[in-house]
């Protein structure tokens, strides 16, 4: 059983911060499309489309028929464990350091056979008692990304343990919010403080939470501000002033960054006079992102390595209309996509230090700003257990809501068609 993680010691000021080393990241093209699903917490393998053959590694053609026609398909992972072995030494510098490393070769259900990490919680073959013939244990193989974004495969124990989480090699591939300290960068809105009492269940040590404007009274802030892990602080994202002295005082103890600032207005574009609204939703939709990225950043970047609760992982708050525009919220949607192509250009520039960068695409919110909006609507706690579900699980791209995840097949479908159901009024 895995031991629970105990409450890190306070670092040694003297001490000089680790720096990181990524694991091996090269991979093929082909290969990429395990990455791909991994990026959204599936576990995914080739099939040929002519004899159904399930293909391991990735390939250009069917290992059994040589056909070209391989799509990518999420699998279950089922599978028995064949045998295992425990990594003592290695000349790579990533795993040097986190040593010892066990691996395991796993043999689906679907039929490849594969080598994969293990979980602590995967009990070793009995060879002692029975030889080579020790009985098979179960295991259930899942695709996560590590440090340096890259698929891996990683062996789970069939039946959910205790502290499963808390595994040491699973805590590399993901960024749980337990004993780390996170920033939340808009505590006034319903999903600023969803998330902020979900961040606490979830055992985080510490959130800072941006208050802009503290004079405005805003329902609900003073109940998270008595919470002990809480501590409000005033970070305006449309002052570069405000954001930098904020890093200057807590950049570099700040393991999580959580961007839930935004300025979301109705109408598009000739229903509204003037360019102010849309300046509105710029100045904190994008140029608030990248303020903050441009403060928050390289201090992020440089404590990526430090310790068991190492600075982990960047969120930002998007939105399904990032993907194609959704002409009644018009210049709102413009701002997302600037906002969506940022963040792309910061997971980039984030990977080398081997931070993640998590974007979430929640449907319509089930607030003010979307009252004309029909059902289904995200409820900004479902929306806050979904942020916390994709630290836990180590996921770079999420879309909260049946109206996200119908959006999302419909875009991968076919973009211009979707364009077009928008354009006519179909949500």
């Amino acid at each position: 059983m895995t031991m629970p993680l105990m409450r890190p010691k306070r670092k040694n000021p003297v001490l000089r911060t680790p720096q990181m080393n990524l694991p091996p990241w090269a991979r093929g093209r082909v290969a990429l499309g395990m990455t791909a699903a991994a990026a959204r917490g599936a576990f995914a393998l080739q099939v040929c489309q002519d004899c159904s053959a399930v293909q391991y590694p990735p390939r250009e053609a069917c290992h059994r028929c040589l056909s070209a026609r391989l799509k990518w398909r999420e699998q279950s992972g089922e599978g028995k464990l064949l045998g295992t072995t425990t990594l003592h030494h290695s000349n790579d510098l990533f795993f040097r350091e986190r040593l010892p490393w066990r691996l395991g070769f796993v043999q689906l259900d679907a039929g490849p056979t594969l080598m994969v990490h293990l979980h602590g919680d995967v009990p070793d073959l009995d060879y002692s008692r029975h030889g080579t013939d020790a009985p098979a244990a179960r295991v259930r193989v899942g695709a996560r990304l590590d440090r340096a974004g890259m698929a891996v495969l990683i062996g789970f124990p069939d039946k959910e343990t205790p502290h499963m989480a808390d595994d040491k090699m699973l805590r590399e591939m993901t960024s749980d919010p337990k004993f780390r300290k996170v920033l939340v960068t808009d505590g006034k809105t319903e999903v600023g403080q969803a998330l902020v009492r979900e961040l606490v269940k979830a055992g985080a040590d510490l959130i800072w939470v941006g208050h802009a404007e503290p004079w405005k009274k805003t329902g609900g802030i003073d109940d998270i501000a008595a919470l002990p892990q809480v501590a409000l602080v005033p970070l305006d994202l449309t002052n570069g002033r405000s954001v930098s002295e904020m890093a200057g005082e807590i950049g570099g103890k700040v393991d999580i960054v959580i961007n839930t600032a935004e300025v979301h207005r109705s109408f598009g574009i000739s229903a509204r006079r003037g360019t102010d609204a849309a300046r509105a939703e710029m100045d904190i939709n994008y140029f608030g992102l990248l303020r903050l990225a441009q403060e928050f950043g390289p201090a992020l970047k440089g404590r990526s390595a430090d310790g068991a609760t190492h600075a982990t992982a960047w969120v930002n708050l998007l939105s399904i209309y990032a993907l194609s525009n959704f002409p009644p919220h018009g210049t709102f949607s413009a701002s997302k996509a600037a906002a969506y192509s940022l963040a792309q250009c910061l997971r980039a520039e984030m990977r080398p230090a081997g931070i993640r960068v998590i974007n979430v695409f929640p449907g319509p919110i089930d607030d003010e700003w979307n009252q004309h909006v029909p059902p289904p609507k995200v409820s900004p706690q479902a929306l806050a257990v979904s942020i916390v579900r994709a630290l836990r699980d180590g996921v770079e791209d999420v879309y909260p809501g049946d109206v996200a995840q119908e959006w999302l097949e419909r875009w991968r479908d076919d973009p211009k068609i979707l364009e077009r159901e928008l354009a006519a009024g179909g949500s």
